[in-house]
């Protein structure tokens, strides 16, 4: 087999897995394995596929769940930083906003950590982060912690933190795909390699859905906040 299709079949396995446990990580969990392989974009462009093919059954499978309002609140700013992120893409190197990004987060998890910690944000502190979410998700396809921030704090429990988490990540995918297809980073090849990844792609997701409703609430927000801080060190690094 193919060291490509081998490490992309092992990134978006592994990546799906957790993203399906957890409600995000995905694209984090994934980078790393595709990154060795082939440069930012193509990773970007693969990631963004299976992200589209999940979705679907995501927010199906969790439509009761989810904020709506608050998807809602944060479609505009999303679209808005996709297209921004996108275009930062294809015309430059941004490194630095990685490595900037990844700091932030590790932040946050240190704020998260103090006795009531979790962060206060207003409606256009909301607005703001919907919009460097989408930012990242279209740079980096890593926007997905900065809408943890937004929405652990808007949300009452896990099962509707993971819900809205799949709505905002399917809506920023559904802007992302046709922005990457017209900046000429999504190729006909890249469709056809995921299909040989599909049969992996879909054991993730089955093997994800099994594990999920073997944890419980407690174990499930360690686990967020602990790969909040793995995501962050390894944007750093």
């Amino acid at each position: 087999m193919d060291v490509m299709l081998l490490l992309l079949i092992i990134g978006i396995f592994v990546g799906f897995f957790i993203q399906t446990i957890i409600g995000f990580a995905g694209a984090l969990i994934a980078l790393p394995f595709l990154l060795f392989v082939m440069p930012l974009p193509s990773a970007i462009a693969y990631l963004s596929i299976f992200y589209l093919i999940s979705t679907p059954y995501y927010v199906y499978k969790e439509r009761h769940n989810i904020d709506k309002q608050l998807l809602m609140r944060l479609a505009i700013s999303s679209l808005i930083g996709v297209v921004a992120g996108i275009i930062l893409l294809v015309y430059t190197k941004p490194v630095i906003l990685k490595k900037a990004l990844g700091v932030f987060i590790i932040l946050f998890v240190l704020n998260s950590l103090r006795p009531k910690g979790d962060l206060q944000l207003g409606t256009k502190m909301k607005y703001l982060f919907g919009f460097l979410g989408g930012f990242f998700s279209g740079v980096f396809s890593t926007g997905g912690p900065l809408y943890v921030m937004i929405v652990k704090n808007a949300t009452p429990d896990v099962r509707t933190f993971r819900a809205t988490m799949f709505g905002v990540l399917g809506l920023v995918t559904l802007i992302r795909i046709p922005a990457l297809a017209i900046g000429g980073i999504l190729t006909l090849e890249q469709v056809y390699n995921a299909l040989f990844v599909i049969p992996f792609f879909i054991l993730a997701i089955f093997l994800g859905k099994i594990v999920y409703k073997k944890l419980n609430e407690n174990v499930l927000k360690k686990v967020i906040l602990g790969l909040l801080c793995l995501s962050g060190i390894m944007l750093i690094f």
